[in-house]
């Protein structure tokens, strides 16, 4: 059972979402504007949040932007703007999916049940992080694929370790370049470029599983 919040100040609607995702077996809670929603996932968190954009109080690109800087909980933006820019935008801000508005309540279900099989296919312990036929140890520096051991410099291992702890979603380029360099650091940006490039080479006839997605940063899929 997943915990799911929904911030959607359409209560008639909420009650939908969370009729059909409480008969799938998530436990949910519903938010009627993005402040409540907020004060909510501060206090509890959640795994996946449903969030509308256009709403009282805090608007739903504010919300994400928020939870983006404490958590790495699956967000899905439901929004009757359909306009590229838009879904662009959420995008860009850390969402997960972007749904326009009318929309089925089975479609959006099998879309969070989706990334959160993501989430239950990573299988983590204390030292240990792996995905099919990727196995990371932190505490060992450690990184093998199909068994055979990759000789990665310190920000290689970094990088890479970065990626797997969020399989198949999109890591900003500013996010990586902050977490792996230090947020202050004020170098080339091309030095994530650099160290994706000597990464991808070591990784092989694998080297595809890090995916470059233009002009928002990279993600890792493994096949």
């Amino acid at each position: 059972m997943s915990k799911i919040l929904v911030i959607e100040d359409d209560l008639q609607l909420s009650e939908i979402i969370k009729d059909y995702f409480e008969m799938a077996g998530h436990d949910v809670t519903c938010a009627e504007d993005g402040a409540a929603g907020m004060a909510y996932f501060d206090r509890l968190g959640a795994d996946l949040v449903i969030l509308d954009v256009m709403m009282p109080h805090l608007d739903g690109w504010s919300v994400c932007r928020r939870i983006r800087k404490k958590s790495d909980c699956y967000i899905i933006f439901l929004s009757a703007r359909t306009e590229d820019e838009d879904k662009l935008m959420g995008y860009d801000i850390g969402a997960d999916e972007y749904i326009t508005k009318p929309f089925s309540p089975k479609v959006l279900l099998a879309s969070a049940n989706a990334l959160l099989k993501r989430q239950s296919t990573l299988k983590r312990d204390y030292d240990k992080i792996q995905y099919r036929n990727l196995v990371i140890q932190p505490n060992y520096h450690i990184a093998k694929l199909d068994d055979m051991d990759l000789n990665l410099t310190a920000k290689e291992f970094e990088l890479l370790l970065m990626l797997a702890q969020n399989t198949g979603r999109v890591l900003k380029r500013e996010y990586l370049i902050d977490s792996v360099w230090g947020v202050d650091y004020f170098g080339d940006g091309r030095v994530l470029d650099t160290n994706i490039k000597t990464l991808r080479k070591k990784l092989g006839a694998h080297a595809s599983m890090i995916k470059t997605v233009i002009g928002i940063g990279y993600r890792l899929e493994v096949e």
